[in-house]
């Protein structure tokens, strides 16, 4: 199968764990889609030229419509694959609660297990280079001396996990794998990437690491490749499928048309400048143009975003 304008391009690297959240989600919809990877630090030239600036993985390509955060590519995929759907306990709206949890306190909960306990990935060049991502130092004896800390409200989020398994359910909202699953998942993933002492924490809730493998056991889907290159060809020769429309409950009077800067309200705040195109309380598309891929559209999510006018 040869990429095209509807194939579903994937900006990640393999370790990255928000890039596995999303690939269980790639598991559970049975979809096949392309792995472009890149970079783990910057410089970034080929991403960067898709997203005007966002540099943060994964992002989603689909044509000319580059999608940015993990929150919004998956409101597309299941906007664009509906069945089965990451909906699968009532969660429609809790499931994004549930995972604004993970995303941000069981995540740096994780992190500081993992960088504190000297895991390899952080030499020099990776250490500066999220200290240019979060704009603050990145302290591994610092790390090192709350690990102990963080492993007690690691363990106390896991202990959440196994009691909302506790009636012999298989998955978190009930019989079938959903949008719960890979929102917590990717993080004991990526604890069992890079910490044994994480590991330990995990497996000292049996039910949470069975729950675990059976999430891994659904796969990534189907897997092929794609070369930074071709995937910016690709978003040169398509057009964006997102028209223009205004949102009547827009609070700030934001129109299509508009010039706006959007920009990540936690980390990796690179201002992000463009035309708006349509926005809603979940959602914001600019259109930009980049000398190497043209016209494109980058969607945001809302939620964890800033969104002014220019």
């Amino acid at each position: 199968m040869t990429a095209n304008s509807d194939s579903i391009i994937f900006h990640q690297y393999d370790i990255s764990p928000f890039s596995e959240k999303v690939r269980v989600i790639f598991g559970i919809k049975g979809l096949e889609w392309f792995a472009c990877d890149q970079p783990v630090i910057m410089p970034k030239p080929d991403l960067v030229a898709l997203t005007g600036g966002y540099r943060k993985i994964p992002v989603m390509q689909i044509g000319a419509d580059i999608y940015c955060d993990t929150q919004v590519i998956i409101r597309e995929l299941e906007r664009r694959f509906p069945s089965p759907s990451i909906y699968t306990g009532g969660d429609n709206g809790a499931g994004w609660g549930f995972s604004m949890w993970s995303d941000r306190v069981f995540f740096q909960a994780g992190v500081a297990i993992i960088f504190g306990g000297g895991t390899p990935i952080a030499d020099e060049a990776f250490i500066k280079d999220r200290e240019k991502l979060t704009g603050r130092p990145f302290d591994i004896s610092a790390m090192k001396a709350a690990a102990p800390l963080m492993a007690e409200q690691f363990r106390a989020q896991l202990g959440w996990l196994d009691e909302q398994l506790a009636d012999g359910r298989d998955f978190l909202m009930g019989d079938a794998p959903g949008l719960a699953d890979a929102g917590a998942c990717y993080n004991l993933a990526f604890v069992r990437w890079t910490s044994p002492a994480g590991v330990k924490l995990i497996e000292g809730f049996p039910k949470v690491a069975a729950w675990e493998k059976r999430v891994a056991a659904i796969g990534h889907g189907k897997r092929q490749e794609i070369s930074r290159d071709a995937a910016l060809d690709i978003a040169k020769a398509a057009t964006s499928t997102e028209a223009a429309k205004a949102d009547p409950g827009e609070p700030n009077g934001l129109t299509p048309g508009d010039k706006v800067i959007v920009m990540a309200d936690d980390y990796g705040r690179d201002p992000i400048a463009g035309e708006l195109v349509s926005s809603s309380a979940q959602h914001v598309a600019i259109r930009r143009n980049d000398p190497r891929v043209g016209d494109v559209v980058v969607h945001f999510p809302r939620a964890g975003f800033l969104v002014v006018k220019s």
